[in-house]
């Protein structure tokens, strides 16, 4: 069987219908067919394991250039989409230096997983291109490159505050489980120091390997040191084996809670996790069940767009990735110089669906709230709803 990640799928979002549109209603002048298009490489997962991941950022993208317009600065926008099937940093690196030498694109974007990033970060350096990184997460990613922007978020910056919540709230005794790659070692080490500056306990440090991961040996190591609670962050993508398994298990039944991040508790995969998920609390930056009328109308035109599939947070990395894109080539009048764009970019503020976030001008990294939430069951579904925040939440660094 070919392996999808070595025939990387390349599609165009086209946008000739809308500009059509647009001209017809004099809202754009005959010049901006005139201009060069402003060329964004989607690098993404499409298929593979963490296919949910690319196909999320993928509506987002589509569903931004539908609400916001084909063109910004007089300049028409073409997306061009490469699947690199999320598992392999040789095919990622190639798919970059493709968009960059052959397809001229001026903006690179995407990235599912850290090691994917950190293989397109020399490309973007050498060809002066802003590198976008909408979804991978791992805290050192923006200093791979001086052209690196982060409009997603760190695990560092999410796990923080669960583990602040976590010796608060009469949790003595913790074992870790991540998964054994760059963000997830982040969320260890971040966890550890912050639950024991707390007063707690760590009793075990766990890891799984990222790759076909089996997390049921892991399980039974736990319900035999029967800790207060486990700790998990696994990739978006991998939340419902985890629950499935730890009821399979009987943790729940021998009274150890489940805390965790966001990822494991994916918007996408709700569904498919049920009533597994009911009472886990996690931190994250986003939650479809976020009260704001920004995110109920982006939550309802997402749903519109695509079939009744719920937005996730690796899709509102990407509906204000695209945000900062357009701003930042609106200040730059047009001007798709990547010195210029990524000037533009950093220290940027805006409200974002997910509440205000901004640009730290020297980090390059995204500041934003984080909020502790309850899976609950709300009308026909379970959704992770907010009771508690921390705002503006900077990458603690590891």
């Amino acid at each position: 069987m070919t392996n999808p990640a070595n025939q990387p799928r390349r599609r165009i979002l086209r946008v000739t219908a809308s500009l059509s549109a647009a001209l017809t209603t004099g809202l754009l002048p005959l010049s901006a067919f005139a201009a060069d298009p402003l060329k964004v490489g989607l690098i993404l997962p499409m298929s593979g394991p963490f296919a949910s991941t690319g196909k999320q950022i993928e509506a987002a993208v589509k569903l931004y250039i539908a609400q916001n317009g084909a063109t910004v600065a007089g300049r028409p926008v073409q997306i061009i989409v490469k699947d690199d099937g999320g598992v392999s940093p040789d095919v990622t690196k190639r798919l970059a230096q493709e968009l960059v030498s052959r397809d001229k694109v001026q903006v690179l974007a995407g990235f599912g997983l850290t090691p994917l990033a950190f293989a397109a970060a020399p490309v973007a350096t050498q060809a002066k291109v802003p590198m976008i990184v909408m979804a991978a997460a791992t805290s050192v990613i923006p200093q791979r490159s001086p052209y690196i922007v982060r409009t997603g978020f760190t695990l560092a910056q999410v796990t923080a505050p669960m583990a602040q919540w976590a010796a608060k709230n009469k949790i003595r005794t913790v074992v870790t489980l991540v998964s054994d790659y760059g963000p997830g070692l982040d969320a260890e080490k971040v966890f550890v120091k912050g639950f024991t500056e707390g007063g707690g306990k760590v009793v075990e440090t766990i890891r799984a390997p990222l790759r076909n991961p089996d997390y049921a040996p892991f399980l039974a190591k736990v319900r035999d040191l029967k800790p207060d609670a486990l700790f998990v962050f696994v990739p978006s993508g991998e939340g419902a084996a985890v629950l499935k398994q730890f009821t399979e298990r009987g943790l729940a039944a021998a009274g150890v809670r489940l805390i965790c991040t966001g990822d494991v508790l994916d918007d996408d995969l709700m569904a498919s996790i049920g009533p597994a998920a009911a009472g886990v609390v996690s931190s994250h930056h986003y939650s479809a069940a976020h009260p704001s009328a920004e995110n109920k109308a982006y939550v309802d035109a997402f749903q519109k767009a695509n079939k009744g599939m719920r937005p996730n947070f690796h899709s509102v990395g990407a509906h204000d990735g695209m945000h900062l894109l357009y701003q930042a080539l609106k200040k730059t009048g047009g001007d798709s110089n990547g010195d210029k764009l990524l000037a533009a970019m950093k220290g940027m503020a805006w409200t974002s669906v997910r509440g205000p976030v901004s640009i730290d001008a020297a980090t390059r990294d995204i500041v934003q709230t984080v909020y502790i939430r309850k899976a609950e069951q709300v009308g026909g579904g379970y959704y992770n709803v907010e009771f508690d925040q921390v705002d503006k939440v900077r990458d603690p660094g590891v």
